[in-house]
This record gives C-alpha cells, structure tokens and sequence, in this order.
C-alpha cells in the first residue's frame, strides 16, 4: 500500500484512520486522497499556499477526465470537513469550488442475440484442455451469471457453496458494493449450469475442500482478472473488442464484464415495455433484485433504449466527425 508523502501525511493518515474506526471502506478515499498527496508534493505546498485559487489551478491541471476530476474532489472536499472540525484549518478552501460538467456517458449494451453469442463462445472453450476443464467451466459459469442474473463481477467470485440453495434455486448474495444483502432467483436454465459444474466438480474432485462455488487455486476463488481476460478474449474472437470513444462531450463505453449487467437490466425494461406493462413501476423490483440501494439508480437504464440505439449514437458521432 502506497504511503502519502506530501507535508499532509500525517492529517490524510489520520483522517483515513478516522474513517476506518467508523466502519467505512476507505479504499476508494485512498485513491483519490493518494492523488492529492502527489499534487501537493509537486507543488511544493505548504499550509499557506492552499487557498481556492490553488485549488482551481489543481482542477485545471489534473489529467483526468471531468468526472474522475469530480470525485477526487468530493473527497478532498470531505477531508477538510475532517480537518476544519479538528481545528487544522480555519474554513474549507473548496466550499466555493464548482464542480466540473462532466461528460455523458453512454454505456456498451449487448443485445440479447450478443449476449447469447458471448455465452455461446465462452462454452466451446470449455474441454479443449483436460488441465484447465474445471477452469474453464467456471469461468463460463462466472459469466453466465453476469449475464443472466445482472451480478457484479465480484458478486459470483464470492459466493460459497453454500450460498447456492438448489432446493428453491436462489443464490445469497452479501458484502456487496452497499454492504447489502440479497436473495435472488436464479433463471431455470442457469440453475441447470450450476448443478452441472457442481456435478462435474464433485466427479473429478471427490476430496475437494474448496469452499467457493466457483473454484480457484489453493482453495481460493476464480480472479476478477481471469474472468476479464477470457471475456476480451471472447470479443475478439467474435469482433465485438472495441474501444472507447469520445465523442463531443459524450462518452460511449467499451464493452467489459460490468457490461453484461448493464445489458440485463436495459434487455429486461426492454421486455417489460413490449409486454405493455410500464417500466417504471419495475423500477423498484429491478433495483432490489441487482442490488442497488435506491431504484433511482436503476433509473438510469431506462436512458438506454437498446444496443441498436447506442450503435446509431455511435455510427451518427463518427459521421458528424468525418464531415468535420
């Protein structure tokens, strides 16, 4: 773990500390605190020299992107909160500073033909070496839930065998992104693939003490980085591997793992409104079924209409570029 360096140090440790104690994940703080330490080390700054104005210059100079540059400040802005009710400060230099207009962003959406094609390819992987079967198998599980359950990548890589209950077929999903829990239904025909990879497992392990669903080396889980890898490996090889684009002050996302459960509750709005039925009122349900902490944070899919829809958004942007 990195250390701070700047003349700040000892207050950033002690405020992260502080955070800590209360039961707070400070990783994230971390991060964006490590960047203003390296600034301020830059800089040359001292107590004197951190005024408003050192602060606009520091947004100005940062190369990041709007909002990147928004939230490293946000937590700035927290830790002189921290350090004006310790009495390190007098007043909070960013309390006038504005944050910066960030840029839309456009996430990639796989339609449910994509997403069945990604599936589809990640299976024949599967037994093309007797060494990396097992491997294989739940590193297709691993997706396959992404998929079809709209989990976070962590969510699956987590779960223990006993989190799987096959008598009512629900995965216990805890610890999450908002330290939630939550008991989901598992769609029939990935049930079916849990029960095979376990069977599978159980046939040739008989010994195996591993307690993830999804097992790893030395009795541990499969890797985020493992399931990344075989992912772009998938979308290279059925030419969905694509970039991010900037366009204007719209971003379009590439495609990644975390697009998978975009895809599921953008694909899953897009049924309930061909049924008749309003996508609103689902809102809820969908928020409480993926974990969000307030369905106004699901509300954002319904910006997406469908991958065909981002596709025009981007064929549109590269040829408004190309008349330019």
């Amino acid at each position: 773990m990195k250390n701070f360096e700047s003349f700040m140090a000892h207050q950033l440790d002690e405020y992260l500390s502080y955070r800590q104690n209360l039961g707070y994940s400070t990783k994230l703080s971390r991060a964006h605190l490590l960047v203003f330490d390296r600034y301020l080390s830059q800089t040359n700054a001292q107590w004197d020299t951190l005024t408003p104005f050192y602060f606009l210059e520091m947004r100005t100079n940062l190369e990041m992107e709007p909002r990147s540059v928004n939230r490293v400040f946000s937590s700035i802005r927290v830790f002189f909160n921290f350090l004006l009710r310790r009495e390190y400060v007098r007043e909070n230099p960013l309390q006038d500073v504005p944050p910066l207009r960030e840029n839309s962003i456009i996430p990639f959406v796989f339609s449910p033909e994509q997403t069945d094609q990604v599936l589809r390819v990640l299976s024949q992987r599967v037994g093309r070496s007797e060494k990396n079967f097992l491997t294989d198998l739940a590193l297709y599980l691993a997706v396959l839930l992404l998929a079809r359950c709209g989990m976070r990548i962590s969510e699956p890589l987590k779960l223990t065998k006993n989190h799987y209950r096959s008598d009512d077929g629900t995965l216990y999903i805890e610890k999450t992104k908002f330290k939630k829990q939550r008991l989901i239904p598992v769609p029939r025909a990935a049930m079916t693939e849990i029960e095979n990879y376990l069977s599978v497992r159980k046939s040739l392990m008989p010994h195996d003490q591993n307690p993830y669903l999804l097992a790893g080396k030395n009795q541990g889980p499969l890797k985020a980085e493992q399931v990344r890898y075989a992912f772009r490996k998938t979308l290279k090889k059925i030419g969905l591997d694509q970039p991010r684009r900037l366009m204007g002050n719209v971003n379009f996302l590439q495609p990644t793992p975390h697009s998978l459960r975009h895809s599921f509750a953008v694909n899953t709005l897009i049924k309930i409104k061909e049924r008749g039925e309003s996508p609103q009122r689902a809102l809820p349900v969908l928020a409480a079924y993926m974990g969000h902490s307030e369905y106004k944070y699901t509300s954002v899919y319904l910006r997406v209409a469908d991958a065909l829809s981002r596709k025009n958004l981007v064929d549109f942007a590269l040829w408004q570029k190309r008349k330019e």
